[in-house]
């Protein structure tokens, strides 16, 4: 089955070998619903009917898989961008007064939790990490909305998309904000079948997902309009006169309720509504490998690296011809949603996830991403915005960036510090090796050092920092192998490398 899975040979002889390829996927297709249906049969109770829309979802998912070889655009036909396809968002007007609880009254605001944080070497959902003053990203999401709320004497409702890896202690925690001014609701994307890659068969033998999780995965965010839809919630909001969502990624700290674009969608001055808004912002050589805006087919779209001919590879990367990149901030208009799935016109590039399992077994996990549905709506726009509203915490490195006094929180949002002299935040690269867990990355930062004139740091091997530390322009910190540095409480680096043996010692 694997040529099923790479973009299209050499072929001797094309009809023959035409003819084969269709046999072998009609073969698989079959085999695929066939074992579906032996899991099926082992679903009781409340899951039966869910097991069995989730696995038509999946049904459907995989035909396309099947269907859709080699990259799935030709980069000769990608089209200029048109001057109005992206907005500059320092040009757009800011609402004042009585409009601020207006545009409020039409909006909810969706965070995307379904990730775990196990990536930074920590268990459960990635939104429970603290990540400052002992607050976590759900704290700092709900103190955000509660705070809209009290100060506009508005209803913005928090909707928070779990998995199933997420969903139980997400409903634990969320208990303890019964007495805050913020309606929060949950729902759940959908929970789909590993495929062996060699058979393209399920690895899963029955339908009690907890007993055997690895069996079992989310389909990336892109799940999340059916999921929505299917959760009964779309309709709900639509009901209420909600008009736009904003979705963003739970651990994306800058992704705060925006007024000045929530106007710009709700502006009945504008020639034809907006159904679909990505914020993008300016690509920098750390961003090289993000999703960009393009025009291919007369549409706007999102291109990401997955779906680039090896070939151009490089030219996707050049911060010259794309000069922006997805923040997967999203603005989109509700009624938008429910017409685009009434005529079943949804449509996202299957991204292809292979993952080696520590007993040697190949999968391969089918998912979409939710930006990727742009080219499905009318009226999309990208707006560039401050590089601010981007602030998301994937590593350590980002975490240490938040924590340290780059930032002030105020009322759940962070804030940069006004003695920062540059609007850019500095580059911070950690080993690997000592850093990439959040409990021994907090072991090397009893506090988290001054970093308002960083601009670079490098920090490599068994590096031990002190309180106090001040770091200022270039630092490069190696310890080699079987060396170890420990930085002194008060140390200031600026523009220094350090490497060796350095190690203070009490007596």
């Amino acid at each position: 089955m694997e040529y099923l899975l790479n973009a299209r040979g050499h072929q001797r002889s094309p009809s023959d070998t035409q003819a084969f390829r269709e046999r072998t996927k009609r073969d698989a297709l079959n085999e695929l619903q066939h074992e579906l249906e032996k899991l099926e049969a082992t679903a009781t109770g409340d899951i039966k009917e869910e097991i069995h829309r989730q696995f038509d979802g999946f049904t459907h998912l995989f035909r396309r898989f099947l269907q859709e070889e080699g990259p799935s655009l030709e980069w000769d036909r990608i089209q200029k961008l048109p001057d109005d396809a992206i907005r500059d968002y320092n040009s757009l007007p800011t609402p004042e007064g009585e409009e601020l609880k207006t545009l409020l009254s039409k909006l909810i605001v969706i965070k995307l939790n379904g990730g775990l944080g196990t990536s930074m070497g920590c268990h459960g959902p990635k939104s429970v990490i603290a990540v400052r003053n002992g607050l976590t990203f759900l704290d700092l999401t709900v103190q955000q909305i509660e705070y809209l709320n009290k100060t506009y004497n508005a209803n913005v409702p928090l909707i928070l998309m779990n998995s199933f890896n997420t969903d139980d202690d997400t409903q634990r925690i969320i208990r303890k904000y019964k007495g805050i001014d913020v309606n929060i609701q949950t729902f759940n994307q959908s929970c789909y079948p590993r495929i062996n890659r060699d058979s393209l068969l399920p690895t899963a033998k029955h339908c009690d997902i907890a007993d055997d999780i690895e069996a079992w995965y989310p389909p990336g965010h892109g799940d999340f309009y059916e999921s929505f839809r299917n959760s009964g919630l779309l309709k709900k909001f639509i009901k209420e006169g909600r008009e736009y969502c904003f979705i963003s990624n739970i651990d994306n700290l800058g992704a705060t309720v925006d007024f000045k674009i929530l106007k710009l969608l709700l502006d009945k001055r504008e020639a034809s509504p907006l159904e679909f808004v990505m914020e993008v912002t300016d690509k920098t050589r750390a961003d090289v490998k993000g999703g960009t805006l393009i025009k291919y087919e007369d549409k706007l779209r999102l291109l990401e690296i997955a779906q680039v001919p090896k070939d151009h590879v490089d030219d996707f990367k050049s911060v010259k011809t794309f000069k922006f990149f997805n923040t997967n901030n999203l603005w989109i208009k509700l009624s938008a949603i429910e017409r685009v799935l009434e005529k079943n016109s949804l449509n996202m590039e299957i991204i292809v996830n292979n993952k080696t399992f520590s007993n040697g077994s190949n999968i391969i996990q089918l998912e979409t991403a939710v930006g990727a549905a742009m080219k499905s709506f009318e009226g999309s726009i990208g707006i560039n915005v401050p590089r601010s509203r981007f602030l998301p915490v994937k590593k350590t490195s980002d975490l240490m960036l938040v924590m340290s006094n780059l930032y002030t929180l105020r009322n759940g949002s962070l804030v940069m510090s006004p003695q920062r002299m540059f609007p850019t935040t500095p580059l911070i690269k950690l080993g690997d090796n000592h850093f990439a867990k959040v409990k021994e990355f907090l072991t090397r930062f009893p506090a988290i050092p001054d970093l308002l004139e960083l601009d670079h740091l490098t920090v490599s091997g068994d590096v031990t920092f002190g309180k106090g530390v001040t770091l200022k322009g270039t630092v490069i910190i190696i310890a080699n192998h079987g060396e170890r540095i420990d930085l002194p409480s008060g140390t200031i680096l600026e523009n220094k490398i350090v490497s060796g043996n350095l190690r203070i010692l009490n007596h």
